[in-house]
């Protein structure tokens, strides 16, 4: 008979619990949110034999059972909370063998909850390097519970991981930390105030029942005071406790320790990485090597994904009946997913070098070097790595903040994220800038264009510090601040881990803001391709009338084409977009933009690179939405019908930039911060800042220059 044998992965920060959870699932992987959390949970499974399936759950790295950060409560509740599909059969808690005694204080306090637990001691071979070496069976004596030697990232040790997980005569719990000098009735009164039978289970869920936001938090305090409880210095004398408990332990069983030569090189290492100035210089330096291979590698991809749109769209074009279908699936459907899928490749290049940075060790030392320099802002070193991201895609990005142990600090970086210029804004910025400036344009061996487009990516950067600088003062959190990293050894990257990671975060990706991109871009199909009957109708009688009037002759093909294209843009016009967009040109008018740019604003809230292909449907542009030569001859052309002067003034441009530069065209963005922060409260923070921030930063602009 098929039975299911359930595991969590516990351990430290950087013990080896992913490489672990890739070797023993492989792609058979998938991601979901905990129930009542926002944090999401990895899953997978495996065969242990022909009868017995392993469900694994992989749990975020923490340093104890007292949360800090959004991860680390995903950790505890999963441990405390005996939930349907959720609570493991046992717990395999790996462990850096190099940093085995502070690996041991979350261990005891996992077998203190009364959850069977196997050891598996980890990264031996680093270890091994450090003089570092332990007996087996004298640890397996003290602990009393198995322990097993792996290497995750060789995935040696994984066969004989699961004969114990099979064998369930070795699912040993243990039991460390006595609470005798605490009184009977208050451990007896927390007991049932918190429904648990085990003592420390309960005492653990009463201390962080503020952090859970428990029902009985308040009744749990009146307990505390009652019996003069003070979970501070409990949580003291527990740490001091263990400790003594953990040191007795190592010391039995350890066989040798000197240092080795390669705690020697790590520290020369971090001497130059993590260098008060130099460390920051190479960290721009790597920064720029990075960009520019996002830019460089990434344009053939992209080329590609381009092409295979195209022809897709065109063999559904002409393969497809002409009709309300068609046009859905070419101006809709296909239009949404080309405007996300376009962009993956920058996202796999950047999720493949912060895979890289990550598996080597490096980005812990980014924290630490940029801590610095982003405290008097508002934010953590850990911050830095969001932001690095947001400049690819927000969506990813603002998920990374979860590492960020501070409340405050954590929701202040999601909600300037979206000020980074992502690869989103790019079209809109290659377009206006071709506007504003020559094609000839230089200043001594710099291409004007490419100065102007990195003084937006810093323009964004800029703003997104002052912007947390203001948050600072605005969002109250009484939580301590502190800053806490890990530096982790150095290592080779594992190929596996990081084809695992960029499959997954592709798909995440993809799935996640495409869903809701291509939901918006259907909704916009639908106001741009429907009107007012009465004005739909005298559109296509003009367009009938002046295609009666057609002569036959040289010119008939071209002519018939110009005012073909020139009834789309009557269409769109005529439209409820078309109407929206001269609905709201008295607001947009002091920023020199005229309802042709609001459609566009309308548009581009699906994506902002649809604001290119809107442009092009409104100027009648001929070839593909790409051909940013002809839509930028339009666009300069263009004239006022009032005052007969330019659209497209310095002035307008500029504002025009400005407003792509500030405001939150994005639905995904909204609707993760939505999630992450658990309620529309700061999602919509967000998006009424950054719309005023945009708004007024553009009157400005065009108020100045015009």
């Amino acid at each position: 008979m098929e039975k299911n044998i359930t595991i969590a992965l516990v351990g430290n920060p950087n013990c080896g619990k992913t490489s672990l959870f890739n070797a023993l699932t492989g792609l058979k992987q998938k991601v979901s949110n905990f129930p009542g959390t926002t944090v999401e949970k990895k899953t997978g499974e495996t065969w242990l034999n022909t009868q017995t399936k392993l469900q694994v759950i992989d749990l975020p790295g923490t340093y104890s059972l007292y949360p800090k950060s959004a991860d680390e409560l995903v950790t505890y509740e999963i441990l405390r909370t005996k939930a349907e599909n959720n609570y493991p059969d046992l717990v395999v808690f790996i462990a850096d063998a190099a940093n085995l005694k502070r690996n041991l204080l979350l261990f005891t306090q996992v077998c203190d909850l009364g959850v069977p637990v196997i050891l598996a001691l980890n990264m031996l071979d680093i270890a091994a390097r450090r003089g570092i070496s332990y007996n087996i069976q004298v640890l397996e004596q003290k602990l009393g519970v198995p322990v097993i030697e792996i290497n995750a990232r060789k995935k040696e040790g994984i066969d004989p991981l699961k004969n114990i997980l099979l064998d369930s005569k070795k699912r040993h719990t243990a039991n460390y930390l006595s609470l005798s000098h605490l009184e009977p009735e208050f451990l007896k009164a927390i007991c049932k105030l918190t429904d648990k039978s085990n003592p420390y289970a309960a005492l653990q869920y009463a201390i962080n029942a503020s952090v859970l936001l428990n029902e009985h938090a308040k009744n749990i305090q009146d307990v505390f005071v009652k019996f003069g409880f003070d979970s501070l210095k409990f949580q003291e004398k527990e740490v001091l406790k263990r400790y003594e408990i953990i040191e007795t332990t190592v010391q039995a069983s350890r066989i040798k320790k000197t240092i080795g030569i390669k705690q020697s090189v790590s520290n020369k290492i971090d001497k130059i990485l993590t260098h008060r100035y130099w460390g920051i210089l190479i960290f721009l330096t790597l920064l720029f090597l990075i960009f520019q291979a996002i830019f460089s590698w990434s344009s053939y991809p992209m080329d590609g994904v381009e092409y295979l749109f195209t022809a897709t769209t065109d063999y559904l074009k002409n393969t497809l009946p002409a009709g309300i279908l068609n046009d859905l699936l070419v101006n809709g459907i296909m239009a949404g997913l080309s405007g996300v899928i376009v962009f993956l490749p920058q996202i796999v290049i950047l999720f493949l070098f912060i895979a890289i940075l990550e598996d080597i060790g490096y980005m812990a030392r980014v924290g630490f070097i940029m801590d610095r320099i982003m405290r008097p802002f508002g934010m953590n070193g850990k911050s830095i790595v969001p932001l690095i991201g947001g400049m690819a895609c927000a969506v990813p990005s603002i998920m990374a903040s979860r590492s960020i142990e501070n409340k405050k600090e954590r929701l202040i970086t999601m909600l300037v994220i979206p000020l980074m210029s992502c690869s989103a804004r790019l079209p809109v910025y290659t377009l206006l800038i071709s506007i504003l400036v020559p094609d000839t344009a230089k200043w001594g061996p710099f291409n004007i264009h490419g100065l102007v487009l990195m003084g937006m990516y810093l323009l964004g950067f800029v703003a997104a510090i002052l912007s947390a600088w203001v948050f600072k003062f605005i969002i109250n959190n009484k939580e301590k601040n502190y800053f806490l990293m890990e530096l982790p050894s150095y290592k080779l990257p594992v190929l596996s881990n990081i084809v695992i990671t960029l499959i997954e975060k592709s798909g995440a990706f993809v799935l996640g803001a495409g869903k809701i991109i291509v939901a918006v871009s259907v909704i916009l199909w639908v106001l741009a391709s429907t009107g007012p009957t009465k004005n739909i109708q005298a559109v296509k009688y003009t367009y009938t009338v002046k295609v009666s009037e057609l002569k036959e002759g040289p010119d008939f093909e071209k002519q018939k084409t110009d005012l073909d294209l020139h009834y789309r843009s009557q269409l769109l016009e005529a439209s409820y977009a078309g109407e929206f967009g001269k609905f709201i040109e008295p607001v947009i008018r002091p920023l020199g933009f005229d309802w042709k740019i609001g459609i566009a604003l309308l548009t581009s809230m699906a994506a902002r690179e649809v604001f290119v292909g809107t442009m092009s449907t409104i100027y009648s542009a001929e070839g593909s939405e790409d051909d940013l030569g002809s839509i930028r001859t339009k666009m300069m052309n263009d004239t006022n019908n009032q005052t007969h002067k330019p659209v497209y003034t310095l002035a307008t441009v500029f504002s025009l930039l400005v407003f792509y530069a500030f405001a939150l065209q994005c639905m995904s963005t909204l609707a993760i911060v939505k999630k992450e922060t658990g309620g529309f409260k700061w999602a919509i923070v967000q998006f009424v800042y950054l719309t005023v921030l945009a708004y007024g930063s553009s009157l400005f602009i065009y108020q100045v220059f015009s």
